[in-house]
């Protein structure tokens, strides 16, 4: 993942963007049980979870579950208080700036509430079967999603 700590974007929005450390987990939890996002896995993707921090509260989230060159963007999170901010936004280009420089050749998601959001990142609807083994055999696809969530993915440099 990226090392980058700050960009002239998370300035500008009154957070600061960083890669989440062992000791954010109970908050990363408290602000995924908040949003109605599955708690399932979160402490195994830490590593790759970007958190988004003002004056030392964790007010926003988003991760990556790397699996081979793809990856499951998951749990993209930001507390009320900071929504319609652009704090989501910034989350979700960096989690894709940090899956690029991994080498992530296509990034999935599921979704129930969120399908119109992430075409303007590059996403497209897709159907679960379309996606890679990798990424239908983790817990969110199996287990933590609803059937009826929203499978979408976005290939990496043809954005």
């Amino acid at each position: 993942m990226s090392t980058i700590r700050t960009s002239a974007a998370s300035a500008n929005l009154g957070a600061t963007l960083r890669p989440a450390r062992e000791d954010d987990l109970a908050a990363i939890e408290r602000l995924l049980t908040a949003s109605d996002l599955p708690l399932a896995g979160v402490a195994e993707i830490l590593p790759a979870v970007v958190v988004a921090e003002s004056d030392g509260a964790v007010v926003g989230m988003a991760g990556l579950e790397v699996r081979g060159d793809s990856a499951l963007l998951r749990s993209v999170a930001v507390t009320p208080e900071w929504r319609s901010r652009g704090l989501g936004r910034a989350l979700v280009t960096r989690v894709i700036a940090d899956a690029e420089a991994r080498g992530i050749r296509a990034l999935y998601l599921l979704t129930t509430t969120a399908e119109h959001y992430f075409p303007s990142f590059g996403f497209r609807k897709i159907t679960r079967d379309e996606a890679p083994d990798a990424i239908r055999t983790t817990v969110e696809f199996q287990e933590a999603c609803p059937a009826s969530a929203t499978a979408m993915c976005c290939v990496l440099g043809l954005r």
